[in-house]
């Protein structure tokens, strides 16, 4: 499957509910369904109705905002939550049930011939209720299922051809690339089914594992704006973004770019959190240039130390010059931004007072150019003698 066909099901209302810290009221959450609309997801996931009765009521709130992004909700194997999903016109339905031996044994009791019975009942009924609604089966923790049980639930729901989707999940973030790979690649291959993963991040492995599942032919990835979720939460939509931009500007030209700094700002407002300073684009440091090799070859070339360029989100480049590590090609840029005409034995000059002054504390951007204006050759020609910065060179 080519990497440039796939959708985004964007479950900040959904699993990102379920972050420590997040408590969306229905006003934010027709704000941030708003806004992925915008941004371009194809699909947008949401808590099941049967969580609260407010649950319920935001469903329809956000069914009701006649977005073009699909809406979807969440739902437990059984046909009490169906017909009350269907009953809030969300356009999809994805049902989970657990596989692993944990599961099986704490969460709902039953073993895998009860699973598969249970799950061709639910899927069948559904799709009687509503022969046009997007349905997709899951099972959840699937990489601590055993693999026979696997195969054998997958292939009983797939062979009703009743699913639209099957979906693989890594509930606790314990895959790796390689058995995300080959999991959705034999799912491609037997069930001819599009199939959706759904990642978490507990071991930092959850962009890789869904680039790995797009490779294998998964056609749907689940996100969350900054990647909020239970515990560490499940794959960010900037991280994915990323990861594709990278491989192919291409494969994510559908998306507005742009508007994911102020996604990413917008979450972590509404989460009480700050946005990391090494999240991937949005992050503070993320298009920062310190060290002095670096400055000089991004100001001839910034690709050469940028695979992401700022400006396609929205977003600038800094140059860091205020530091010991810095060279005198930034210092020289600078002063050429201020439109000061300085020789560059003088410019390496200042950039030897800039490296001993920032021994002791890092400069200001001000007090850089405090010497630059000092160094002109109105005021020192020949400069070969710093006096009026009080540091000889």
């Amino acid at each position: 499957m080519p990497l440039d066909n796939f959708s985004i099901i964007e479950s900040t209302l959904r699993e990102g509910e379920q972050f420590s810290t997040a408590t969306f009221n229905t006003t934010q959450k027709q704000h941030i369904a708003g806004m992925l609309d915008q941004f371009g997801v194809e699909l947008i996931e949401m808590t099941s109705p049967c969580a609260s009765p407010q649950s319920e009521a935001d469903i329809r709130n956000v069914v009701g905002m006649g977005l073009n992004a699909r809406i979807l909700t969440h739902v437990r194997c059984n046909r009490e939550d169906v017909l009350r999903a269907l009953d809030t016109g969300v356009g999809g339905i994805d049902i989970v049930i657990g596989t692993s031996q944990q599961l099986m044994t704490h969460s709902h009791g039953k073993d895998i011939a009860q699973i598969i019975d249970l799950a061709l009942d639910v899927i069948t009924f559904t799709r009687e209720q509503a022969p046009d609604i997007m349905l997709r089966f899951s099972t959840e923790d699937s990489f601590r299922s055993r693999e026979s049980d696997l195969y054998r639930v997958y292939l009983a729901v797939a062979d009703t051809e009743v699913v639209d989707r099957l979906g693989v999940a890594d509930t606790v973030g314990v895959a790796t690339p390689n058995q995300v790979w080959t999991l959705v690649h034999h799912l491609v291959r037997l069930t001819h089914l599009d199939i959706e993963f759904h990642g978490h991040n507990d071991s930092g492995c959850a962009i890789a594992n869904a680039c790995a599942a797009l490779e294998a032919g998964a056609t749907h990835i689940d996100t969350t704006i900054l990647g909020i979720g239970e515990r560490n939460g499940i794959t960010p939509l900037g991280g994915l973004i990323a990861r594709l931009y990278t491989l192919d500007r291409g494969y994510v030209s559908k998306y507005r770019l742009p508007l994911l700094p102020e996604l990413d700002a917008l979450i972590a407002e509404y989460c009480d959190i700050g946005v990391p300073f090494n999240n991937v684009i949005t992050g503070a440091s993320a298009f920062i240039h310190k060290a002095g090799i670096h400055a000089k070859a991004v100001l001839a070339d910034p690709s050469t130390y940028e695979v992401l360029r700022p400006e396609d989100f929205g977003l600038t480049r800094e140059i860091a010059i205020g530091h010991r590590l810095t060279g005198w090609n930034t210092i020289r840029d600078r002063a050429q931004t201020l439109g000061l005409s300085i020789p560059d034995d003088v410019i390496k000059d200042v950039t030897q007072v800039v490296k001993q002054r920032a021994d002791t504390a890092p400069l200001t951007i001000e007090e850089i150019d405090a010497l630059l204006f000092e160094a002109t050759p109105q005021v020192f020609a020949p400069l070969h003698d710093i006096e009026g910065l009080g540091v000889r060179v």
